[in-house]
């Protein structure tokens, strides 16, 4: 099974469409299924208008899904229960730190790009065996997963090839429960990831660090893997990787210009032969 799991913060643009029509492709070429999922975990930003526009542009790009649209807020009672399994089993910490404090300290490099975490500094750890306080009926402090320092965790991608990283190193003690109560992207994944069935997961390169993360989540709970597909970032005439904010590329524009949705999926089909070969 197959997945399309926009994230409702904005308009959905080129490199979307290319990431969803190449998930669509890989589901029904092998005859399987596809759940279209909105992570709407964003309390700030994500807003009704964006759901129904990502629904229409990707009927509009001629993309179909299997069963009703999900929202990733309806399963926080699943989040919650994975919460639980991984705080019973000592694999996390309450964390007062800043984000600020964290950037600011001197032994916490920024990782992977402006969306990554910085490391955690391990000096902001506590003691392996210091005594776990509750979780509480409300959370209202950060939870971070601890990661296994010096082990090397590795997959092999199926667009990006051999992927390999050492914890406590490339990448740090990451968030799973934020202070406001909300799961983090990284934990409401891995569990709906597996929870649902999904069995290939295709989205941008940009998140390769994550699936690093949520490979020791699923691990952790004793969940499948699904297989992993990150496709090179589309870019706009500088160079620069699209963002929300790029109106001119967004798809509820290129409706607007006339853009024919066929020509658009030849020239994705192109870009799955080159980067095939």
């Amino acid at each position: 099974m197959g997945r399309l799991a926009p994230s409702p913060t904005g308009w959905l643009h080129l490199g979307h469409a290319r990431t969803f029509w190449e998930a669509h492709w890989h589901a029904r070429a092998a005859g399987g299924r596809l759940l279209l999922r909105h992570d709407d975990l964003d309390r700030e930003r994500c807003r009704p208008e964006f759901i129904a526009a990502a629904e229409e542009d990707l009927r509009w790009l001629g993309l179909d899904w299997d069963g009703p649209p999900l929202l990733q807020t309806a399963r926080r009672s699943r989040h919650r229960v994975a919460l639980e399994r991984l705080h019973a089993a000592r694999l996390l910490f309450p964390c007062l730190r800043s984000r600020r404090d964290v950037l600011e300290a001197s032994s916490a490099p920024h990782e992977g790009g402006p969306d990554d975490e910085p490391i955690y500094p391990p000096a902001f750890r506590p003691p392996v065996d210091a005594a776990t306080s509750p979780l509480g009926e409300r959370i209202s402090v950060n939870w971070r997963f601890r990661v296994p320092d010096g082990r090397e965790i590795r997959f092999l991608d199926g667009a990006a090839g051999p992927q390999a990283a050492v914890a406590g190193r490339d990448f740090g003690d990451f968030l799973v429960w934020r202070k406001d109560d909300t799961p983090s992207y990284q934990l409401a994944c891995a569990v709906d990831d597996a929870e649902l069935g999904v069995t290939e997961v295709v989205r941008g390169e940009d998140l390769l660090r994550s699936t690093l993360r949520q490979l020791l989540l699923l691990e952790a709970l004793g969940a499948p893997v699904p297989r992993y597909r990150h496709l090179p970032l589309v870019r706009d005439a500088g160079g620069n990787r699209l963002a929300k904010r790029h109106d001119a590329l967004a798809l509820r524009t290129l409706r607007a210009r006339g853009t024919d949705p066929a020509t658009l999926r030849a020239g994705f089909a192109l870009d799955l032969g080159k980067h095939a070969e």
